[in-house]
């Protein structure tokens, strides 16, 4: 039976569709989030860092570029809660700083990356044939290209540009997720409601982007959201060891590199930076789970009702 491309599969999932069934899906889709508690846990602790790195620099009275002379690493007191480092930059203030620009960069790089991904993978699957084989092919020699030391060459070269360093992680982190996207693709280019398309005179591209992207909802969501805690490593490891955000701007990386040193010395110069990337590594790692587990329904939390 032929299915009309207005009120198909595919227009369940469409932009701006409000009826019965997304309203459902939605509901059953949050109830089952809610019942993993990790997730909620970690949607509070990412929601209290974005807030952090938004509103922290309200609550003193330094910015991160300003320097105290009179205390120079000194540990964490009235004026300086988080202690100040060996130039006598306030931690407080370079901690807020840091962590904007490292949530910018996470943000940035995911976003562009699930839309890369999504459009290169989804248009391999749809077109397939010398289409399909010559993309493959490129992404797997990108795979197999050592990106991080490509990463570390171009933003050293670009003086640490964090907006460089955005392209740069997007240009060498879209193989992957692009792949399963290909993947996942080869069997919705089958579905009824994409050959009645076809059958309409429906362009190409407005196929990937009305009935089949749309239904990979998804699976975009849950790499979306795991990409940020992926990005925020990838950028911490290259601003620690020089190659990524570089002075006078700082991020958590940078933040890192400067305590390393003097982390039995001077310890809340390493602490404070170092809990901030775990707690946002981990807070994103449980919303990943729990839409992971709410979007399956062959998860453990859509199957048995959330019970783990």
């Amino acid at each position: 039976m032929v299915t009309d491309v207005t009120t198909g599969p595919a227009a369940a999932v469409l932009p701006g569709r409000k009826n019965g069934r997304d309203q459902g899906l939605g509901r059953l889709y949050l109830r089952r989030f809610l019942r993993n508690r990790l997730a909620v846990v970690g949607v509070v602790i990412f929601v209290a860092l974005v807030l952090f790195s938004a509103f922290g620099d309200l609550f003193t009275s330094y910015a991160y570029s300003d320097a105290d002379f009179a205390a120079l690493t000194q540990p964490p007191s009235a004026a300086h809660w988080f202690g100040t480092n060996q130039g006598g930059n306030d931690i407080y203030a370079s901690a807020v700083h840091g962590l904007r620009r490292s949530l910018t960069i996470a943000v940035s790089v995911s976003v562009l990356t699930v839309v890369v991904a999504a459009l290169i993978g989804s248009s391999a699957a749809y077109f397939g044939g010398r289409v399909e084989k010559v993309t493959l092919a490129v992404i797997h020699f990108l795979l197999i290209v050592p990106s991080f030391l490509i990463l570390a060459l171009v933003s050293n070269r670009l003086a640490g540009d964090w907006r460089v360093l955005i392209v740069v992680l997007t240009v060498f982190g879209w193989m992957s997720t692009a792949r399963v996207i290909w993947s996942v693709s080869t069997s919705l280019r089958e579905r009824d409601y994409v050959t009645a398309a076809e059958f309409m005179g429906v362009g190409p591209l407005r196929i990937i982007l009305r009935h089949i992207i749309p239904n990979l909802g998804s699976l975009l969501i849950v790499n979306l959201t795991l990409g940020v805690v992926a990005t925020v490593l990838s950028e911490t490891a290259l601003s620690f060891i020089g190659f990524g955000v570089q002075t006078p701007d700082v991020s958590l990386g940078t933040m890192l590199a400067d305590g390393a040193g003097t982390i039995t010395s001077a310890p809340w110069l390493f602490a404070f930076p170092a809990g901030l990337v775990v707690l946002l590594t981990v807070s994103m790692t449980f919303v990943g789970d729990g839409l992971r587990d709410a979007l399956d329904p062959m998860s453990v939390t859509g199957a048995a009702g959330g019970r783990r």
